[in-house]
């Protein structure tokens, strides 16, 4: 996907993906345009994801700020009233849940990132309420929106269930949509609104220290990158081009295009980690490709016109680097190529992940 629409014919998106994949196929200097063009100007369909998990202040925030992220809604779903008020949703008046509405453009994150996402914000082994918020108007839920959405979010539950990261099965239902409310405004951005009373609300409720104990940490604190002019004499010359000055690097020509191996992919400059080799698939560009990241939340995706066209770049959050771009011609469920430089990236076998600390990823391995 190279422009704010979809092309109209698989074979010519095949063949433009091919021919401009990640770049150029030589290593050159790519300017970065992310002052002329903003992600705001990437304009495609917009789809929207609905979430329930406990305290809608603390389900929202999480989402804020992400790119492809276009607007995060606290309010009501899921109930028989119309138009609820926080006064009776809250009371446990009315059938309806404390939710979040997220509309989301699906050519520069996918809805699988934020379910992802959405099950580091909460306990969802929790029955009948969320923390100490008791009741089943603080119940979780994910709402789909379509069938795609639903086969998604249940084969996430899944593999969550299957992961082992927490002693009870998981209780979140997959439910069908059908209606949303949004809360009145002075719920709105909570978090930014009323900080102390936020994280007081986060710290005292025990989620913070639940998430904390079940979820790797994913900071500038934890993935620190190193100055410059350290990496001037660390990286290859090809890595500091790359990650540097957004070059490209040789397709077909590259470490890991044709890598097999189980393990992730951390990044070459923070070791902040990408992706999964179990989202790694054989696109043909001549590039490492993936169909989504372990943590949508660890990068960046500012817009590129180096080429004269309208282009996502992707850059590491924790490094400030260039790592790649996104185009909307994947396969399912994301629909989504995450295109990379291999220079940008370190490769850890999962025989490996334990002792270079990055044993709490392997679930996403296996």
């Amino acid at each position: 996907m190279f422009t704010s629409n979809k092309l109209q014919t698989p074979l010519l998106s095949l063949i433009v993906a091919l021919m401009f994949a990640c770049g150029n196929t030589s290593v050159q200097n790519q300017e970065s345009s992310a002052d002329s063009a903003k992600l705001e100007e990437y304009k495609g369909e917009t789809e929207v994801a609905t979430f329930a998990g406990g305290c809608f202040w603390c389900v929202e925030a999480p989402f804020e700020g992400i790119d492809g992220v276009i607007t995060v809604i606290s309010g009501y779903a899921g109930g028989k009233e119309k138009n609820p008020t926080y006064g009776e949703v809250s009371s446990g008046k009315t059938s309806h849940r404390e939710s979040v509405q997220i509309t989301f453009d699906p050519e520069v994150i996918s809805y699988s990132e934020l379910v992802d996402i959405f099950w580091q914000t909460f306990d969802p082994t929790d029955v009948g309420g969320s923390f100490y918020d008791r009741g089943s108007q603080y119940e979780s839920a994910i709402f789909f929106h379509d069938a795609e959405q639903k086969k998604v979010a249940e084969e996430s539950k899944k593999l969550l269930d299957k992961s082992g990261k927490f002693e009870k099965p998981i209780a979140t239902p997959v439910i069908k949509y059908t209606n949303f409310y949004p809360a009145e405004d002075y719920h709105q951005d909570y978090y930014k609104k009323n900080p102390q009373d936020y994280y007081s609300y986060r710290s005292g409720s025990g989620r913070d220290k639940f998430i904390k104990e079940h979820w790797p940490e994913l900071s500038e604190k934890e993935y620190k990158a190193p100055p410059k002019s350290e990496l001037k004499k660390t990286l290859t010359d090809l890595q500091y081009e790359v990650t540097q000055e957004d070059a490209t690097e040789m397709s077909f020509q590259n470490e890991y295009n044709g890598n097999k191996k189980d393990g992730i992919y951390v990044d070459i400059i923070s070791g902040a980690p990408l992706f999964s080799s179990k989202d790694k698939y054989e696109s043909g560009s001549g590039w490492p490709s993936f169909t989504k990241p372990i943590d949508a939340r660890a990068l960046e995706k500012p817009t590129d016109d180096a080429l004269g066209m309208l282009r996502v770049e992707v850059r590491s959050k924790f490094g400030d680097s260039h790592l790649g771009h996104v185009f909307y011609d994947g396969p399912e469920p994301t629909s989504l190529r995450y295109c990379m430089n291999s220079a940008a990236m370190k490769f850890i076998p999962k025989e490996e992940m334990e002792a270079k600390g990055y044993g709490e990823y392997l679930w996403l391995v296996d």
